[in-house]
């Protein structure tokens, strides 16, 4: 890290601490210009958008002007180096996924499966031919109008199914969870879904939702938490506030990017949604955030405790929530967000107990793994450790360790022998 700036400061004088000024300054205005183009209609939309691409040429500009490419992309290089160096560093206990056991092939497994979801995977991967094939009862939702998807499962376990599956979304998988969670009967996820989350985080093929039909004959067993919502769980999370507001919009099926910057100035200026606080227990004791305008709680913490590492989930199997709440609604707190560990924007926090979301509204709409519901306030939080068997099957492709939080006090010990 030291010898990026090294290469680039001496080797162009003063002329390479202006051009380090010049990118943080390119890189603060990306980001206005960025909130500038969400937050704003018409003209000030498009002159954001402008800035953020003048900034990129400027800085670009600046470096060809001042012949330091060569020097600034071996100055990137080492950076990039040192980041790497600084993880594997930190990397000082072997991380360990959820435990597994041994299962027996299912009985009398039922699997409800969703035909449209996924842009029709159950039909391109032939899944319900495959899933009877291997001895399962297999129910398409393809009928016309409403379908109790909660009833015909309660009915198959009434019946006498030892396990119960499902290839279809997010939303649907968390209902069917709750079902066999009360009943202590394991759940097959098939990864059938469009984004397929859960699946993501269970380690789960993706790219060819047949494989995990395996785990019928030949599969082993997790445990894993389940979060609720009052009564309703959910295997992902529940978001408050901006979100939740745009995926209640009737258009946001139709045409999401749209819906979305068409909702985004009024949630970020606070012409529409209500302000949120959230009351959660951390491991250092009581939390309480005000004035929020997006709040996510989730089935464990994504990432690291890194904003950039929100992609996934490593362990679900940990008893706690994950809490993400943020406002930005100025153009300086968008630029903070480049202030890393010093964000005063958004707050990213690890739950022990009960999340308490309260707003200013009596109800307030909730996106639950991504299923846009209302509820009455305050909304309570909760999650039950370890309360879901997961059949999985022995073959997957597995989930990669999550990169170390990069704590740079903990790293200059490291480096000098403490």
């Amino acid at each position: 890290m030291l010898l990026a700036l090294l290469v680039l400061i001496p080797a162009e004088g003063a002329i390479g601490l202006t051009l380090v000024v010049a990118g943080l300054v390119g890189a603060g205005a990306v980001l206005a210009g960025g909130y500038w183009f969400l937050a704003k209609r018409g003209v000030l939309r498009w002159a954001g958008l402008a800035l953020a691409i003048i900034a990129v040429v400027f800085v670009i500009i600046t470096f060809f002007r001042a012949n330091a490419i060569v020097v600034a992309l071996i100055s990137l290089a080492l950076v990039a180096v040192g980041g790497v160096a600084a993880r594997h560093a930190l990397r000082h206990t072997a991380q360990t996924w959820m435990p597994t056991s041994a299962a027996r092939p299912a009985k009398r497994p039922f699997i409800v499966m969703n035909p449209r979801s996924g842009g029709g995977k159950v039909v391109r991967f032939d899944l319900k031919n495959k899933a009877e094939a291997l001895g399962a009862e297999v129910v398409l939702l393809d009928g016309p109008g409403y379908v109790d998807v909660a009833a015909l499962v309660r009915d198959a376990v009434d019946r006498g199914a030892d396990l119960l599956g499902v290839a279809g979304g997010d939303g649907t998988q968390a209902l069917v969870a709750g079902i066999a969670a009360d009943h202590d009967i394991p759940l097959l996820v098939i990864s059938a879904g469009t984004r397929n989350h859960f699946a993501l985080d269970l380690g789960l093929d993706r790219e060819d939702p047949a494989t995990c039909l395996q785990a019928l004959t030949d599969g082993e067993e997790v445990h894993v938490d389940l979060g609720y919502i009052a009564e309703r769980p959910f295997v992902n999370n529940a978001s408050f506030g901006a979100y939740a507001e745009i995926v209640q919009s009737p258009e946001y099926r139709d045409n999401k990017e749209r819906t979305i910057l068409n909702m985004l100035p009024d949630l970020l200026g606070k012409q529409k949604g209500a302000d949120l606080s959230v009351r959660a227990t951390t491991a250092t004791g009581p939390t309480t955030l005000q004035d929020m305008q997006a709040v996510l709680i989730s089935n464990n913490p994504y990432g690291s405790g890194r904003l950039l590492d929100m992609g996934r989930r490593y362990r679900l199997d940990e008893g706690v929530l994950g809490v993400i709440a943020g406002r930005l609604g100025s153009t300086a707190e968008a630029v903070g967000l480049l202030r890393r560990q010093q964000f005063r924007s958004v707050n990213a926090l690890t739950a022990v107990g009960e999340v308490v979301v309260q707003s200013t509204d009596a109800t307030i709409p909730v996106g639950i793994d991504g299923e846009a519901v209302t509820v009455d306030t305050p909304v309570h939080c909760t999650i039950r450790p370890r309360a879901l068997r997961v059949r999985l099957p022995r073959n997957r492709p597995g989930v990669p360790p999550p990169l170390p939080r990069i704590d740079w006090k903990r790293l200059w010990q490291i480096a000098f022998g403490r």
